[in-house]
């Protein structure tokens, strides 16, 4: 089993490790190891306010404190290492990122490039010539409107020192918002059932310039981005932008590609395609 990689898998904003249970057990049949990962302030480390439950009370939900307050990317990027060192003792590991858990991945290769020996990008973020935050206001998101989600944010993030969403809401605007963002492709119970993995509160930290892909580490390693053909939050117009970016810092080591069909969530949902192509890599 020495010659096995582990899968290291990084969630993404208001996730935790439990949105990558039916992929774990998808490449457990396909005879993979994985360990998915709880960034800080996540998962049984998340904050479920007894006014989130129901009946709710928005009003003392948005006073409550949360456990992810002051939580940074360097936090994160701790955690991953940690669980990195731990993995490496029994063979290679390809890290593997989903969504803005990319940003998390992009800065431990920049820390640590000899723990991993691939990493794998899910639509997810990988900043070069810009931080994530930049990339909102380019052409390739111009179709992404954040303001659809306004009416599900809770409190005020800068006394709250933290993104509170309330995606416990009936409200059917917020939810068809939700759904066109993260889910076109899903049943509706599909759809609610994902949602109800979902944490409320997430850090505010996605990192600086300085945590952008660097040639010297990051860019040393063998490097997979799939590219979600039908993704609304994170568009394949930037998945590819930051594609180019990423070949143009490090032609000598290009990103190798592959595409899957469907939303930001319906590989979670339906992971067989996914962890087959995972395994394809771990082959070769």
């Amino acid at each position: 089993m020495r010659n096995q990689p582990t899968f290291v898998l990084v969630h993404g904003a208001f996730a935790n490790s439990f949105s990558f249970a039916p992929l774990q057990a998808e490449l457990a049949l396909l005879g993979h190891r994985s360990a998915a990962v709880d960034l800080p302030g996540h998962g049984f480390e998340a904050t479920f306010p007894a006014p989130y439950q129901a009946p709710q009370d928005l009003d003392a939900l948005a006073e409550e404190p949360g456990s992810i307050r002051g939580v940074t990317l360097a936090d994160n990027v701790a955690r991953v290492i940690d669980v990195l060192e731990r993995a490496k003792r029994n063979g290679p590991t390809v890290l593997v990122a989903h969504s803005r858990g990319g940003a998390t991945t992009t800065a431990v290769a920049n820390a640590r490039p000899e723990l991993i020996d691939r990493i794998v990008y899910v639509a997810a973020w990988c900043p070069v010539d810009l931080d994530v935050g930049g990339y909102y206001a380019e052409p390739e998101m111009a179709d992404v409107d954040p303001g659809g989600f306004a009416a599900a944010v809770v409190g005020n993030p800068a006394e709250l020192g933290l993104l509170r969403t309330n995606f416990r809401t009936a409200d059917p605007a917020t939810l068809a918002a939700f759904k066109h963002a993260f889910a076109a492709d899903l049943i509706d119970d599909e759809f609610r059932t994902f949602l109800n993995t979902f944490q409320p509160d997430e850090n505010l930290d996605a990192g600086t310039p300085a945590d952008r892909a660097q040639a010297a580490t990051w860019g040393r390693i063998p490097r997979t981005y799939v590219r979600l053909a039908a993704d609304a939050s994170v568009p394949p117009a930037v998945q590819d932008r930051m594609i180019r970016e990423a070949d143009a810092l490090t032609p000598d080591n290009p990103f190798d590609v592959r595409t899957l069909p469907g939303s930001h969530l319906g590989w979670l949902v339906h992971p067989k395609p996914a962890a087959e192509l995972l395994a394809d890599l771990a082959a070769s």
